[in-house]
């Protein structure tokens, strides 16, 4: 029998809690948690069935584990988590490969093709288009200034602008509802 979606969340949630290391200030738990919060919002607006959206769920619980190992390649690296826990949960070859379609999906540049890979996409930019997008972007900023000490302010304002600038979103929902607002929130580095 596969394990629960409840069971699954707290090995992963208690991993995350446990091996992340502390300089992550953007890719922790809360953003974890945020983003699984956000894709089940979309994908109830988007249709989604029951059955996708706990496959969603999963993708979403997941989708940075690889953290725990290197902030490089982490979607791969968290694929490879993923497809070994998961099929010890019982999940079929079929939906591992779902879940791990979604988290690659989450890798930038993002290029989902699937309506669930475009959900888990948007839900983890989600912010780029809310009145949050100033505090994870400090976050952002701050975990990157941990990999290089030299990473100045004006050289970050000048990679929002380009990367939200070159930004779309996926999925009817935030195209609709996100896409004004990103545009304001780049408007104040220009």
């Amino acid at each position: 029998m596969k394990a629960s979606f409840e069971t699954i969340y707290k090995h992963v949630t208690d991993t995350l809690n446990r091996d992340l290391p502390e300089h992550l200030t953007y890719h922790n738990i809360d953003h974890t948690l945020y983003v699984l919060k956000r894709a089940i919002f979309i994908a109830e607006r988007s249709g989604v069935s029951k059955e996708n959206i706990e496959l969603l769920k999963i993708a979403a619980i997941y989708h940075d584990i690889g953290f725990i190992k290197s902030h490089i390649n982490h979607e791969a690296i968290g694929c490879k988590i993923v497809r070994k826990e998961l099929k010890a949960y019982n999940y079929s070859e079929e939906s591992i490969a779902i879940i791990c379609g979604m988290i690659m999906a989450t890798k930038i540049p993002q290029h989902p093709k699937t309506l669930l890979e475009k959900i888990l996409a948007d839900a983890d930019l989600e912010y780029l288009g809310t009145k949050h997008f100033n505090f994870f972007s400090e976050k952002l900023y701050q975990e990157l200034k941990h990999y290089n000490a030299s990473f100045t302010r004006d050289e970050w304002n000048a990679i929002q602008v380009r990367f939200v600038g070159n930004h779309s979103y996926h999925t009817a929902f935030c195209k609709h509802y996100k896409t004004h607002r990103m545009i304001k929130n780049i408007q104040q580095f220009l």
